[in-house]
């Protein structure tokens, strides 16, 4: 009876995976006619296929399947991110990316925490692990949107760059405030910083490494015996890169992204590929980089638990606004406005205060809480779902309007 049952269920994910793909196309095809980002239409398609409406995709978010997409689907787009990524346009901006992907992800949590605090009655410690848990910024849904639309490259690359590096500190920070809230360990200025350092340093080395050697087998004038192979190579070095960082307890999502801004930037480091074969590989990668997105954000609305996120659905959304209007805009502005060498104006100011998508990352983060049976699980579990909505449908669908408001579209 084993194997049987193990063929079904087989024969059922295949089936699940085809509706996914199937799905996928034509919400495609639908946001190209809506000229809209592609994972807002993703997002919505699957809260219609979800066990909430259809159930057509019913795929448990603490299942095995689940957890390999988000983490591979992740990672890949991370990597395709940061390939897009220019090095000289990143040393005009590099110290607003620190400063904000550090200092900016706990202003936001404490911001957020006290909203959540005053406007849904908490306590104090279930308030800062909500505010934790929101505060870094999605790259699984920024990528894509800055693949679609073309906003000046300095603007782009740093809110790319930022929502790759604040993983690690968002992750450190909401496991922190959880063991306090726990009582399981004490708050140490000095036991965080390093912590962040290690996992920040480790994955950039890992990174750096697999990016520099991946760019020597498929690019190298002598030694790219592996140029025919090059969408192999990346495949491995992008889930080497993850696997090596995250087995040194370092951050496997700063070392994809910093995979891809080598093999990006593989020219600087005296590697050059044939056109063809560029070519062949950068529309390779941007074809599984949209299937990852197609299956991230499906299963991701199909996972919405509309009976939780109803619980607490009118404070929920008074924190979601404050969250959006408030705490982002004060991080930005506490933390590049001082920049003096990016020298950024006020339009690209007010552009980076509202574009911050929630998604993957806060989400998996919230996921894991359920699962550990945090205090207040729940109540941030349904938050996190309302912000993962109201700002993928409502910032996402408007970045390339207020962009070309504020004068920041490129042709």
């Amino acid at each position: 009876m084993e194997p049987a049952a193990n063929v079904d269920l087989a024969k059922h994910i295949l089936l699940v995976f085809g509706i996914i793909l199937a799905t996928g196309a034509f919400a495609g095809l639908l946001a190209q006619k809506l000229k809209v980002p592609d994972v807002v239409v993703f997002l919505l398609a699957g809260m219609l296929m979800g066990p909430g409406v259809s159930g057509l995709v019913d795929i448990p978010a603490d299942s095995m399947i689940n957890q390999l997409i988000l983490i591979f689907g992740s990672c890949y787009i991370l990597f395709d991110g940061g390939a897009t990524l220019k090095l000289k346009v990143l040393k005009e901006v590099w110290i607003t990316i620190v400063v904000i992907a550090t200092v900016g992800v706990v202003i936001t949590g404490a911001i957020t925490g006290l909203a959540a605090y005053y406007v849904l009655g908490i306590p104090v410690m279930v308030a800062l692990l909500m505010g934790a848990v929101l505060a870094s910024t999605d790259p699984a849904t920024l990528v894509p949107v800055f693949r679609q639309v073309k906003i000046r490259d300095r603007v782009a690359q740093t809110v790319m760059s930022e929502s790759a590096f604040n993983d690690a500190m968002g992750a450190i920070l909401t496991f922190v405030v959880l063991g306090i809230a726990m009582g399981t360990s004490e708050f140490s200025f000095g036991g965080t910083l390093s912590k962040l350092l290690w996992e920040s340093g480790l994955g950039i080395l890992a990174g750096g490494v697999l990016g520099w050697l991946a760019a020597f087998l498929i690019a190298h004038e002598k030694f790219n015996f592996l140029a025919e192979y090059a969408p192999v190579v990346t495949l491995m070095a992008v889930m080497g890169a993850y696997m090596s960082a995250d087995g040194l307890h370092a951050s496997g999502f700063m070392a994809v992204f910093v995979f891809g801004i080598v093999l990006g930037n593989k020219e600087m480091f005296g590697f050059e590929m044939k056109d063809h074969e560029a070519e062949k590989l950068e529309e390779y990668v941007m074809t599984t980089a949209l299937i990852m997105r197609m299956f991230i954000f499906i299963l991701l609305g199909a996972q919405v638990n509309f009976e939780l996120m109803n619980q607490y659905l009118v404070g929920g959304v008074i924190v979601v606004v404050i969250f959006m209007l408030v705490a982002r805009p004060a991080t930005v502005f506490l933390c590049a406005g001082p920049d003096r060498r990016a020298k950024w104006s006020m339009k690209e100011l007010l552009f980076m205060c509202w574009t911050r998508e929630t998604g993957v990352i806060p989400g998996a983060l919230a996921g894991m809480l359920l699962g550990m049976k945090a205090p207040g699980a729940e109540i941030i579990a349904s938050v996190t779902f309302i912000a993962i909505l109201m700002t993928i449908l409502i910032q996402a669908t408007t970045t390339k309007w207020l962009a070309g408001k504020l004068g920041l579209l490129e042709e």
